[in-house]
């Protein structure tokens, strides 16, 4: 069993709270906890909360996505070495990155393009999307489309043609979304499991 550097286990720190009976995640996660030292726990925490900062980036457009939790998962492995998540569990972390930012990309391609949607359209709805978050959940939805739509407006497209361009550049957009935070959870999960497997 690892020690904590305070003197003392981590286990008795954890084992002596009581959850009840019926806490079964609970008293999985004390123990899990009790195999790791304090400075373990921390530093996962740590990283798991920027991780978590990375998630939320695959929604809100000026936060970092997925590179964010790649990038974090790294500083963790650079910290604890052969404490962190291991090599091919980066490798992979690194590959769904990549995808992630390539599905992206293509989706909002190709949203724009089965709409008719051009360039601005996409960066409408980009804007859209940046205005839209300080009018909380309708801003969220609404703001992709309406940027979107203005600024296909001010390309010189019709009302009806813009529209249409502005919901393809908006469904692409939110179609990337989700890939973002599918993915993100995952790189998420297989880190947080191959370093607990590793402590």
């Amino acid at each position: 069993m690892l020690r904590a550097p305070f003197g003392g286990s981590t286990r008795k720190v954890f084992g002596e709270f009581s959850f009840g009976r019926n806490s079964h995640w609970i008293r999985l996660f004390s123990a899990i906890f009790a195999l790791m030292t304090a400075v373990e726990i921390i530093g996962l925490t740590v990283t798991l909360l920027v991780m978590l900062i990375g998630l939320a980036g695959s929604v809100v457009p000026v936060l970092p996505g997925p590179p964010l939790v790649l990038i974090a998962a790294l500083g963790h492995r650079l910290w604890f070495g052969q404490h962190s998540a291991s090599g091919l569990v980066l490798i992979l972390l690194a590959v769904l990155t990549i995808a992630t930012l390539a599905l992206d990309y293509f989706a909002s391609a190709y949203g724009a393009k089965r709409f008719g949607a051009t360039w601005r359209g996409l960066l409408g709805a980009f804007v859209g999307g940046l205005v839209g978050l300080f009018f909380s959940i309708p801003g969220i939805i609404l703001g992709p489309f309406v940027g979107a739509l203005l600024f296909e407006l001010m390309g010189g497209y019709e009302f009806g043609k813009a529209s249409r361009a502005g919901l393809g550049a908006t469904l692409g957009v939110f179609v990337g979304v989700i890939v973002k935070c599918v993915l993100s959870v995952v790189m998420i999960v297989l880190f947080t499991v191959s370093v607990v497997l590793k402590s």
